[in-house]
C-alpha cells in the first residue's frame, strides 16, 4: 500500500511536470528585457522565447513576431528547440507507459509486467528531466555570460523570464517522478533476491508407509 501510494504520488509529480514543460516550451519569456526610458509612458517589455518574440507596451499594446528562419538562430536556442521538444514526448509516453504499470490501476497484466513498465516510464521520466534540464542550463548561462560581458549595450541585454524557471522546476518534477518509479521496482525486485520463497517438502507416501511400518514393528 505505502509503494502504491508513492507511485502515485511521483505520478502527481510526473503531471506537473509534463504541463510545466509544455508551458515552458510554448511560452515566450525565456529573455525579459525591461527598457524605460525616459519617460515611463513608453516603457516597453521585450521577451524573446523559442518560437517567437513578443513586445508589451506600457500603453497596453501586445505584440509578437514568430521565428520563421530556423538557421538564422544561435546554436543554443536551436538545441532549446530541439531537446524541449524531446522533453515534451518523452514525458507524455512516461504518463502512459506509467498508467499502465501503477499499482493503483488494473491494467498491465501481471505484477511482474506492471513492473516492468513502471520502471520504463521512469526511465522516460529521467531522460525528459534531463532533456529539459540541458537547455535550461544553457540558455541561462547564455543570458548571464551577455550580461556580464562589458561590450554589449545596456538596452541589449536580458534576465532570465519566467519560462526558464519553469523549466527548472518541471524538469526537477521529472528526474524526482523518474527516480521514485524506478526505485520502487527495484526494490520489490531485490527484496525477491533477498529473501527468495521458502520452498515446503511434505513427506512422501512412501515414507510415511514405511514410518508407519516402523512404528508397528516396535509395537
Amino acid at each position: 500500500m505505502a509503494s502504491a501510494s508513492l507511485q502515485f504520488f511521483a505520478f502527481i509529480l510526473a503531471l506537473f511536470g509534463v504541463f510545466g514543460d509544455i508551458a515552458a516550451t510554448l511560452l515566450p519569456n525565456w529573455k525579459v528585457n525591461a527598457d524605460v526610458g525616459s519617460n515611463i509612458i513608453t516603457a516597453i517589455t521585450q521577451m524573446q522565447g523559442l518560437w517567437m518574440d513578443c513586445t508589451w507596451y506600457s500603453t497596453g499594446m501586445f505584440s509578437c513576431t514568430l521565428k520563421y528562419s530556423i538557421l538564422s538562430l544561435p546554436v543554443y536556442i536551436q538545441a532549446a528547440r530541439t531537446t524541449m521538444v524531446l522533453s515534451c514526448i518523452l514525458s507524455a509516453f512516461g504518463i502512459c507507459i506509467t498508467t499502465v504499470g501503477m499499482k493503483c490501476t488494473k491494467l498491465g497484466g501481471d505484477s511482474d509486467s506492471k513492473s516492468h513498465a513502471c520502471f520504463a516510464g521512469g526511465i522516460c521520466f529521467i531522460l525528459a528531466g534531463i532533456c529539459g534540464l540541458v537547455p535550461t542550463s544553457w540558455y541561462t548561462r547564455e543570458i548571464i555570460s551577455n550580461f556580464l560581458d562589458q561590450t554589449i549595450p545596456e538596452s541589449s541585454k536580458h534576465e532570465p523570464g519566467g519560462a526558464v524557471y519553469t523549466g527548472f522546476i518541471s524538469a526537477g518534477f521529472l528526474l524526482i517522478a523518474g527516480v521514485i518509479f524506478c526505485t520502487s521496482c527495484f526494490n520489490k525486485q531485490q527484496g525477491g533476491w533477498i529473501y527468495p520463497p521458502k520452498q515446503h517438502h511434505f513427506p512422501s507416501a512412501e515414507q510415511e508407509s514405511n514410518a508407519g511400518y516402523n512404528l508397528k514393528d516396535y509395537v
